[in-house]
């Protein structure tokens, strides 16, 4: 069944301000979004783009730049972190990464702690807030369970996630694959991420740990690649603990980097589409969303339209 909603710019105002010197552009309800992070040949953030830099093809055809802005725009984004049993010794250094995400959030973002084991929970329980301080707080209370429910943690973040106003960020970490996901499976959950406009990105830790006596190797699930790459959002695989305080923080600096691109679609045919950003400018990687659900309004959206 359809997802009843667009994947919908919601943005606090009705007129976005662009760069000098390039047109004013109206979002409206039809409005796909594409958040973009452009980077360099040496991956370094490029912030400074406008408009004209841009080119958006819906299934391979252009498409007009409706609205543009290169302005940070809040987040509302769950911290979801992997506290199963292979996480004995890297749980700390976890928690002291997540950190400096946290204290990174800008006034107007607002985020929530999970954590994921055998149990799913989030924190705190009255739902998203912006105070960094409290936040950084719910930390300290995420403790060890046992098997990995990665893909149901990923869905129930989205499903935090679905009444709020903005822009939708799930970031996750785990050092394993799913091993007793009970609700989803990988598909379903780039299905929701698609239709609901939800970012993942994806921290990864490869890890030896010791079963039965002998070491193995713990490496994070294959499709999170593939769902951060479809969401818009980033992947990265990391061998050391020390490794992630940095990556955290260079997730945050994207995070408030982004360029929001947006365009109204010719057709609402109920179909999944391929979308492809480019930057004409060469020596520019651009990483957006890679397709979105074209589905109609529904009735209830055609009504709350017709009364504005």
């Amino acid at each position: 069944m359809l997802i009843r909603h667009l994947a919908v710019l919601t943005l606090a105002f009705a007129v976005l301000a662009v760069p000098a010197g390039a047109q004013k552009f109206k979002v409206t309800t039809n409005t796909v979004a594409l958040y973009a992070t452009v980077t360099d040949q040496e991956k370094r953030l490029v912030p400074d783009l406008v408009l004209e830099d841009f080119e958006v093809l819906d299934n391979a055809k252009p498409q007009p730049i409706t609205s543009f802005d290169n302005k940070p725009q809040p987040i509302n984004v769950v911290v979801t972190l992997d506290t199963s049993g292979s996480m004995t010794l890297a749980l700390e250094f976890v928690k002291r990464a997540a950190e400096q995400f946290l204290i990174r959030l800008l006034p107007d973002d607002r985020a929530l702690v999970g954590e994921f084991s055998d149990k799913i929970k989030f924190h705190p329980p009255e739902g998203f807030i912006a105070n960094r301080d409290r936040l950084v707080a719910q930390l300290k209370d995420l403790d060890f369970g046992y098997p990995t429910r990665l893909w149901d943690a990923i869905n129930q973040s989205m499903v935090q996630l679905k009444n709020t106003d903005g822009r939708k960020v799930v970031l996750v970490f785990t050092d394993g694959e799913d091993t007793a996901s009970k609700d989803v499976g990988n598909g379903e959950v780039i299905d929701r991420a698609r239709s609901e406009d939800v970012m993942v990105y994806s921290v990864g830790l490869e890890t030896e740990i010791n079963y039965n006596g002998q070491r193995q190797r713990s490496r994070p699930d294959g499709g999170l690649k593939g769902l951060s790459a479809d969401s818009g959002g980033g992947f990265f695989l990391l061998k050391k603990t020390d490794e992630l305080g940095p990556t955290f923080t260079k997730i945050a600096q994207e995070l408030h980097s982004q360029y929001v691109i947006g365009f109204s679609p010719a057709t609402l045919d109920g179909k999944v589409h391929k979308l492809e950003l480019k930057v004409k400018k060469p020596g520019m990687t651009a990483r957006a969303r890679k397709s979105y659900l074209a589905a109609p309004p529904s009735i209830s959206d055609k009504s709350s339209q017709n009364r504005h």
